[in-house]
């Protein structure tokens, strides 16, 4: 297979598919360029900074384009539906990063409640603010609240059970056994809201429906602090920096934004917000997983 690879990948894995056969093109592609290049492939392996959009698989028509693979999760910069009607199988890798975008969650986590971030940066310029950050809190004995039950949701509930706090769960459909396999509770969304001390979004991105919103917000308590590790269209900025300002929100933890790069800068430079560029699965080992998957995806390819 000719192999385009537009966002980057694992060496060994580049080496690995190199050494079955498959010729392997690592570039990156503008928008108005994508289309034309993916005639010319087999398969396309992409993260998240390519969009493969309708417009692209109609460009690549005729081609021999036939596999289109996601080195993550969240498949919602792929027009999936899209490219399966013009005979094109998609695939992720759903299990490669779990516990890296779930560690990064915990890690903001932690941020919000001693905070991290704002006192780092107040010591690299020359400050010394004890008395302003020296009113923390524990995460063990509060309660963590996470919307979206998968394997990443999962992986974090069981971090968060360990440092002592109580997980409840909110997922579209009920995972089955969660409260005898794992010890944490299945309520429904607007329980969750008015119970939860931390909310930690782990949900695909669901069209425009905002789950962290004015009027979700007001169903919370005060002083929440909301992560999100996500999709940044899962949060309307607006309102969530609203609530920063008014102190409903106690703080945030973001590692996604609405427009990446983020334009937000009165968010992202908020005192209670700990942020991050993007990073939940840019750990050594996630990507070695992922490519991993992806090796095995594109040589189980069509047996």
């Amino acid at each position: 297979m000719r192999i385009l690879v537009t966002d980057g990948m694992d060496k060994t894995a580049l080496e690995q598919l190199r050494a079955n056969g498959h010729e392997v093109v690592e570039q990156f592609y503008a928008p108005e360029e994508l289309g034309a290049a993916l005639r010319d492939v087999d398969a396309v392996v992409v993260r998240s900074a390519t969009k493969v959009r309708a417009s692209h698989i109609d460009a690549a028509k005729g081609g021999r384009l036939k596999l289109i693979i996601r080195g993550g999760v969240g498949v919602d910069n792929i027009d999936v539906k899209y490219a399966e009607e013009n005979g094109i199988t998609v695939r992720n890798t759903p299990m490669a990063s779990s516990n890296s975008v779930a560690e990064l969650a915990l890690g903001h986590m932690f941020s919000c409640a001693r905070f991290l971030s704002v006192a780092g940066h107040t010591m690299r310029e020359g400050k010394w603010e004890k008395k302003a950050y020296g009113k923390g809190f524990e995460l063990g004995g509060k309660t963590l609240g996470i919307i979206g039950f998968g394997r990443i949701g999962q992986a974090l509930g069981r971090m968060a059970k360990g440092v002592g706090m109580e997980v409840i769960a909110y997922n579209r459909s009920h995972v089955p056994g969660i409260e005898e396999r794992m010890g944490m509770k299945y309520v429904e969304l607007d329980e969750l809201f008015a119970r939860a001390d931390f909310i930690s979004l782990h949900t695909p991105s669901l069209g425009g429906v905002k789950l962290i919103s004015r009027e979700n917000i007001a169903k919370m308590k005060d002083g929440v602090v909301i992560i999100n590790t996500s999709r940044g269209d899962n949060v309307d900025e607006g309102d969530l920096l609203e609530a920063l300002n008014a102190g409903k929100v106690r703080a945030a933890g973001l590692d996604v934004y609405t427009e990446e790069p983020s334009a937000n800068a009165a968010l992202y430079s908020h005192p209670s917000v700990s942020c991050t560029p993007h990073i939940g699965a840019a750990t050594k080992e996630a990507q070695q997983r992922i490519g991993t998957e992806i090796v095995e995806i594109i040589q189980g390819f069509g047996k």
